[in-house]
C-alpha cells in the first residue's frame, strides 16, 4: 500500500468484526496506549449494538483491512463522570467531533498509513458538516503526535498542560499536507 496514492475506505464496525478487533486490541503497540482488551471490545461493542453513539469504522486499503478510527460528539459526553475527568470538554463547541485510531498491524506503523487514514476520515467527517475535528493523543505517543500533525492537527494552546494524559490537537484544514 502507497498511502499517498491509494485511497483508505471505510466501512462500519459490524458484530463479526469483533473478534479482529479483539485479535487486534491485544498487540502490544494497542496495550501501551488502549485500555484492558476485553473492556475496549465491551465499548465497541456497545456502539455496534447501539448503547453508545460513538461511530466504530475499520479502514482498508487494496482490499487489506489495516486499522481501527472512531468519531464521537463532545456534546455526547458533557455529562458525568465525562466532565469530571475530562473538565476540559466544556471548552469545546458541543459539535465538535473527536476521532480516534489505531494501526492493526505493528509492521505497518511509521509508514504514513496513520496519516493518510486520518486525512481520508477528515475529509469524510467534514463533508458531512464537521467544523471542528479534535483527537487527544497520549503527548508520550510521539509516533501519533507526528502523524497527526501531518494530517493537519496542532495543539490547542489555551488546552495544553491542563488535559491530564491527552494532548488535545484540533485539526486546521490550512494545515494538512502529504
Amino acid at each position: 500500500m502507497r498511502p499517498d496514492t491509494d485511497p483508505i475506505g471505510f466501512r462500519p464496525v459490524t458484530s463479526a468484526d469483533l473478534p479482529m478487533l479483539g485479535e487486534w486490541m491485544e498487540r502490544p503497540h494497542w496495550r501501551e496506549w488502549w485500555g484492558d482488551p476485553p473492556t475496549e471490545l465491551g465499548y465497541v461493542r456497545d456502539m455496534v449494538e447501539g448503547r453508545d453513539t460513538t461511530r466504530p469504522f475499520i479502514f482498508s486499503a487494496e482490499g487489506r483491512d489495516l486499522g481501527y478510527i472512531q468519531a464521537w460528539r463532545i456534546g455526547d459526553t458533557l455529562h458525568e463522570p465525562w466532565i469530571s475527568d475530562s473538565p476540559w470538554l466544556l471548552e469545546l463547541p458541543a459539535d465538535a467531533v473527536g476521532v480516534d485510531l489505531s494501526i492493526a498491524d505493528p509492521d505497518d506503523l511509521s509508514k504514513g498509513i496513520g496519516t493518510a487514514a486520518l486525512m481520508s476520515f477528515v475529509a469524510m467527517l467534514r463533508a458531512e458538516g464537521a467544523v471542528t475535528i479534535i483527537i487527544d493523543p497520549d503527548p508520550a505517543n510521539q509516533r501519533a503526535v507526528q502523524a497527526y500533525s501531518k494530517a493537519g492537527f496542532s495543539p490547542i494552546p489555551e488546552l495544553e498542560g491542563r488535559t491530564g494524559d491527552s494532548l488535545i490537537m484540533k485539526h486546521d484544514i490550512r494545515r494538512t499536507t502529504r
